[in-house]
């Protein structure tokens, strides 16, 4: 990995040489757990399988919790924005932070923070002491611990398997936290109906024993080194100043920004197509979900067999999420409604997984912290800001008013970005047949007179 300053870290999008540009060259599929062959990046994957369960389960705990005690809606959107609001007020410090400390110590102590405070709150709840303020300063808290931890775990697995396998590895993540979203909310609802919700919380917190006890078995000496940041003023202004210099990165962000403030607000949406559109009830808003996440975990595990995280792939997998969501916005009835929630979810986590592992491959290693940090900022970010206007347009128009619209705005986004990353790499778009089949590229435009039909 380079640890460089230059361009090799941060390559310029020519579509020639950069694996993030537009058209870059194919390179051949590696093998879909080609990751777990890294001994420190397995010790990691299979601590967090038992944390990212842990964690869905809390969330399903703590808004049933929160609803329990208010009986209030706002109350449980409350939590969420505090959950939030961290991430939104500190991330871009937290990024300074995580690109001038080790990596490993300092998820050590991120995760035994989250841990501390899931505990917290099963000890209130299990001696039947606690009271909504307390579930407010858990969430913040748990915020706070975020605000450094995101960063650090995201720029972490470059630490862990190198620039290579960088793909891979981030696709196997998704499919890590997907497959948690299975089965991590099931378990929650059969502890909280069986047990009550103290014994989810007591779940939750002690499986961060898991992640714990990998970060402190991994190997120092097998991890690929990178500069650290050292102590200076004005490091948050040349973060923010690095990533305004890169179209790659810039556009990239800009992108993800639209679709997550605009498009994944899917509690919104689904709650709505349930309850208003199909009256069919919690029932099929959880199998909407269900569906979604089938979707999400098969899209992951595909990324995980390409190579390389391509803009144009990128881009084409934000235009038909968008498209997709526009025609499940039309769909007459709940079984095709529920159908197209697998395609949806497929190409929301091509959109993430291909965003977040073309950033990272695109930024020198020193500056990844605060980029990773802009990056999950915007994306996490997103939805509480855009979900009041989302939920609005949903209750004035409809919902299927509501969905259409998000789909139209992350389409869009997708279409004028794809243009102007293809202007500022010197990209045309080229239309023609290959083998048969309609092919659509960018092409360097100096090649415009070699494409030509001869006369």
């Amino acid at each position: 990995m380079s640890t460089g300053s230059g361009a090799a870290s941060a390559p310029a999008p020519d579509g020639h040489d950069d694996p993030t540009a537009l058209d870059a060259p194919r390179k051949t599929k590696t093998s879909m757990f080609a990751s777990l062959r890294v001994r420190n990046y397995r010790l990691f994957f299979l601590g967090q399988v038992v944390s990212n369960i842990g964690t869905w389960m809390q969330r399903i705990a703590q808004d049933w919790l929160v609803l329990s005690l208010t009986g209030s809606s706002a109350a449980v959107g409350i939590t969420t924005a505090l959950q939030f609001l961290p991430m939104l007020l500190f991330g871009l410090y937290g990024g300074v932070l995580v690109d001038r400390l080790r990596k490993r110590p300092t998820l050590l102590v991120t995760q035994s923070a989250m841990a501390l405070t899931a505990l917290f709150l099963a000890v209130l709840t299990l001696t039947g002491h606690v009271q909504v303020w307390h579930v407010y300063v858990a969430a913040f808290a748990m915020g706070l611990a975020t605000v450094v931890d995101n960063p650090a775990r995201q720029s972490f697995v470059a630490e862990l398997v190198g620039r290579d396998q960088l793909q891979n590895a981030v696709s196997l993540n998704s499919a890590n936290f997907q497959s948690a979203r299975l089965v991590g909310p099931a378990v929650a609802g059969l502890m909280i109906t069986g047990v009550g919700t103290g014994w989810a919380f007591l779940a939750n917190g002690l499986s961060f024993v898991a992640p714990l006890s990998c970060l402190v078995l991994m190997r120092a000496r097998e991890l690929h080194a990178v500069q650290r940041a050292p102590r200076g003023k004005g490091q948050l202004r040349e973060g923010l100043h690095y990533v305004a210099g890169r179209p790659e990165l810039i556009w990239t962000i800009v992108l993800v920004g639209f679709i997550g403030t605009f498009g994944f607000n899917f509690p919104v949406f689904l709650s709505a197509f349930a309850d208003d559109v199909f009256d069919a009830g919690a029932g099929a808003y959880s199998l909407f979900n269900t569906l979604m996440a089938v979707g999400s975990l098969a899209g992951a595990l595909l990324a995980a067999r390409r190579g390389t995280a391509r803009l144009r792939v990128l881009i084409a997998a934000a235009l038909a999420f968008g498209a997709l969501e526009m025609v499940a916005a039309t769909a007459p009835e709940l079984w095709l409604f529920a159908l197209l929630m697998v395609p949806i979810g497929v190409f929301s986590m091509t959109v993430n997984v291909t965003a977040n592992t073309s950033i990272q491959m695109s930024t020198d290693p020193a500056m990844r912290g605060r980029v990773m940090a802009l990056y999950m900022m915007v994306f996490l970010g997103g939805s509480p800001v855009g979900a009041p206007i989302v939920g609005w347009v949903t209750d004035t128009y409809g919902a299927r008013a509501g969905f259409a619209a998000g789909g139209a705005v992350a389409a869009t986004a997708a279409l004028v970005i794809g243009l102007v990353l293809a202007r500022v790499g010197n990209l045309r778009l080229s239309v023609g047949w290959h083998r048969g089949h309609p092919q659509v590229r960018f092409v360097p435009r100096e090649r415009r007179e070699e494409l030509a039909p001869a006369a």
